[in-house]
């Protein structure tokens, strides 16, 4: 069954009992693409939008009481429910997101009744070109907050207790991915938590550029047809409501011409996806084996690793994040181009920036929890295979350089090394030092911490 209404342009099919009304029905029609609809949590920064702005005309004189508590009432309605198959338009249709604008529009005009009109009323004061934008930025910005930064602490955190729990465990340091000079356990998730803590302060600066909304802006950011009060009354609303701190941008024309905020975010994002990937080749490194690899640390059994051949287990939580961070990285190469997609006064590849980023900020949160309580809170050290490996670590040697010189040193530890015989053995024969002094300059846990001798 159909039903037909009329919008600008003429008569307009659309399905009996849809929510929506014909300007949602042709974007329907027009964009066939990809069938991905927009992230809900956009979705629903708009609504709040909408919301906010009722509450604010109503305060202002600006609309009457009835109409703007049936939009208050419907959005709430909306917000509870979550009909998505109210919101039908996908990613790919208009630059500027108008269609999704207006699908929110009409959705919230026929649910609340009352006369209210898409464009009139629960538009009122608002255009496309400033609510799309300033519905990315706080989509992405309840997304950090609420999701990813909690995440990530959760991750800091428990890397930060097992490197203290491992902070005097020693082991053979790499580099080039040859053996190198020896340090702690502790010292090496330390390295993490303290990379996860700098991308942590990047993701807070990007969210204050992303707090200040374009809204006021309307159609290209003088404002017209919009209240001076108005960006502010919502800003006040939002931030009371959503526990979030928003303002009114004082210069709108640089948030809808431009997407920089959303881009510092997408860059700090791509940096946290560089972070746990490395974070993860190490764990597959160190994991490996578990005979002919390093043999460092067991992670979590899981799931069996193979099907031919019995008894395989494989690093699959470290390999599922790696592939979550390759798709950041290709998600943020996107945000670029479609950052530089702004032609003077709006960008127009608005729709795809809110869908990238808010599954870039799901992806990583979703990643740094799996990380956390799937792979390093339950990792345990292989001691007898770190001992014999440092035990028999050449590069031991450079602690002697001081002491008999660097060429010396270095046939040491070549005669080691082709001999299998551990550092202290070789440096007995081949030097006139006693054994107590190499035992001393030797020892792997005070190499560890060299400024403390």
């Amino acid at each position: 069954m159909t039903k037909v209404m009329k919008d600008s342009l003429g008569e307009v099919s659309l399905p009996d009992g849809a929510l929506y009304g014909p300007q949602t029905q042709r974007a329907v029609n027009n964009f066939q693409l990809s069938g991905e609809p927009m992230p809900w949590r956009f979705l629903a920064s708009l609504i709040e939008i909408k919301r906010a702005a009722a509450q604010t005309h109503l305060t202002l004189g600006l609309l009457d009481d009835t109409k703007a508590q049936a939009i208050i009432k419907a959005a709430d309605q909306l917000l509870a429910d979550k009909p998505l198959d109210a919101f039908p338009v996908e990613v790919f249709q208009t630059g500027s997101g108008t269609s999704s604008n207006m699908n929110v529009n009409e959705v919230i005009a026929s649910l609340a009744g009352n006369g209210v009109q898409p464009n009139d009323d629960v538009n009122m004061g608002q255009s496309s070109n400033d609510t799309v934008p300033a519905a990315l930025q706080l989509s992405v910005l309840k997304g950090l907050e609420k999701g990813l930064l909690p995440k990530l602490h959760h991750l800091a955190k428990t890397i930060e207790v097992k490197a203290q729990s491992l902070d005097t465990v020693v082991k053979t340091g790499r580099t080039h991915l040859m053996d190198a000079m020896p340090l702690t356990f502790g010292q090496e998730l330390t390295t993490w938590q303290v990379q996860l803590e700098g991308v942590e302060l990047e993701l807070r600066h990007a969210i204050k550029r992303l707090a200040q909304l374009p809204l006021g802006g309307t159609a290209v950011g003088t404002g017209i047809n919009a209240d001076p009060r108005l960006a502010d009354g919502v800003c006040v609303r939002l931030s009371e409501r959503l526990h979030l701190s928003v303002e009114a941008h004082d210069w709108p024309f640089a948030h809808m011409a431009a997407v920089d905020a959303p881009l510092a975010a997408s860059a700090a994002l791509r940096q946290l996806a560089v972070v746990l990937m490395k974070v993860s080749n190490d764990l597959r490194w160190m994991n490996s084996g578990p005979l002919a690899g390093l043999g460092e640390i067991s992670l979590p059994a899981l799931q069996p690793g193979s099907s031919i051949m019995p008894g395989k287990v494989n690093p699959v939580i470290p390999e599922a994040l790696a592939m979550v961070c390759a798709q950041i990285m290709g998600l943020d190469a996107a945000n670029a181009v479609a950052a530089q997609s702004g032609n003077f006064q709006l960008n127009v590849m608005l729709p795809l920036l809110a869908r990238n980023l808010n599954q870039m900020v799901d992806l990583l949160g979703n990643g740094c929890e799996h990380l956390a309580d799937k792979a390093i809170a339950g990792f345990t050290v292989n001691q007898d295979r770190v001992n014999e490996s440092l035990d028999k670590n050449p590069i031991l040697v450079t602690a002697l350089n001081s002491e008999i010189g660097y060429l010396k040193a270095a046939a040491i530890a070549k005669k080691a090394y082709a001999e299998g015989r551990p550092i202290l053995e070789v440096a007995k024969e081949e030097t006139d030092l006693g054994e107590a002094q190499l035992k001393t300059l030797l020892d792997p846990r005070k190499l560890c911490r060299p400024q403390d001798e």
